[in-house]
């Protein structure tokens, strides 16, 4: 009975002083986690409470009926989306183009940072941080202005290669070139913005390892291929998951901005096909709805494999 009565006293304290360690350290970042708080109340807003519009999919939504009130139709919409050739055509692009993400656009961040640590003075280093981080502020629509004016048939490129006699190239309406533009644009876009966490790891690095290797001889490539690149390994993979588990979006905001019907074959994603897809029937809400929960699974499962595999890898993962 003593013994009973010890555990439950030892439990009670346990208890006691892990809330008090949780009250303490609450009052200690209590500023920090305020500053969490814009975010939150974000993603709650814009990201968790819409997930009630999440079983518009399995129904057929009509404004005056409501979420509530409209028919429910079960898996039809699904069986509709996978008996469809335009969708499965949106999925092979989506596939192509992330995939070409990851494997052009990714690695030029880390390159990018690389280099700008390289420059000697901080002060040419904050010039060029500033003019590769500026793109990322313009809008897409801002960009296809720009990027139309240059490349377009009527475009200032093709003016020139008119008047030297040579061929024209079109961007805009030929297929092939139009995913070199959806790359290029893309990697000029963000690889400013994006290099400026691995320019932060960098900055983390203890500089006592970069004094050794100089000691025993190191020249830079040597810095960068056995200090810098290891350093930057858990970074890289962290943001690698994040990649892969958004991959399913390839870039509404760029794509919808771009493209026109003479390059859907190539550049209609699912995100532009769920868009247009909700405006051409009376079902469409319910449809592209379906269409975006399935894109949303597959993100899912992505990310929690890449995890997962990140992890067996000896990595620490995101989660």
């Amino acid at each position: 009975m003593t013994n009973v009565k010890t555990a439950k006293l030892n439990n009670s304290l346990k208890n006691t002083n892990r809330r008090t360690k949780v009250i303490k350290s609450f009052n200690e970042s209590k500023y920090l986690l305020l500053l969490l708080l814009p975010g939150l109340i974000w993603y709650i807003v814009f990201c968790y409470i819409p997930m009630y519009g999440i079983q518009i999919g399995f129904k057929n939504y009509t404004f005056n009926k409501g979420i509530w009130g409209s028919a429910w139709v079960g898996l039809s919409h699904f069986r509709r989306m996978f008996a469809l050739n335009d969708f499965w055509t949106a999925v092979k692009n989506t596939v192509f183009i992330s995939f070409g993400r990851l494997l052009f656009e990714f690695p030029l961040p880390i390159v990018l940072a690389i280099l700008v640590n390289e420059l000697r003075s901080n002060k040419i280093k904050r010039i060029y941080q500033t003019i590769y981080t500026f793109p990322n502020f313009i809008s897409w629509v801002v960009a296809y202005t720009l990027f139309y004016s240059i490349l377009s048939g009527e475009g200032s490129i093709n003016l020139l290669l008119s008047g030297m006699g040579l061929d024209t190239i079109d961007f805009f309406s030929d297929s092939r070139n139009f995913l070199v533009l959806i790359f290029g644009s893309s990697a000029w876009k963000s690889m400013g913005w994006t290099s400026i966490i691995y320019s932060a790891s960098i900055a983390n690095i203890n500089p006592e390892l970069y004094e050794a290797a100089t000691v025993d001889g190191a020249n830079r490539i040597h810095k960068i291929m056995y200090i810098t690149l290891p350093e930057l390994v858990p970074t890289i993979i962290a943001l690698f998951i994040l990649a892969v588990g958004n991959s399913m979006n390839a870039g509404f905001d760029q794509i919808f901005n771009l493209y026109n019907p003479m390059v859907y074959n190539v550049a209609d994603i699912i995100d532009t096909y769920v868009y247009r897809m909700g405006f051409e029937s009376s079902t469409g809400f319910s449809f592209s709805t379906a269409v975006g929960l399935f894109k949303s699974i597959i993100n899912f499962v992505l990310i929690i494999l890449t995890d997962r595999i990140a992890k067996a890898c000896g990595q620490s993962g995101i989660f």
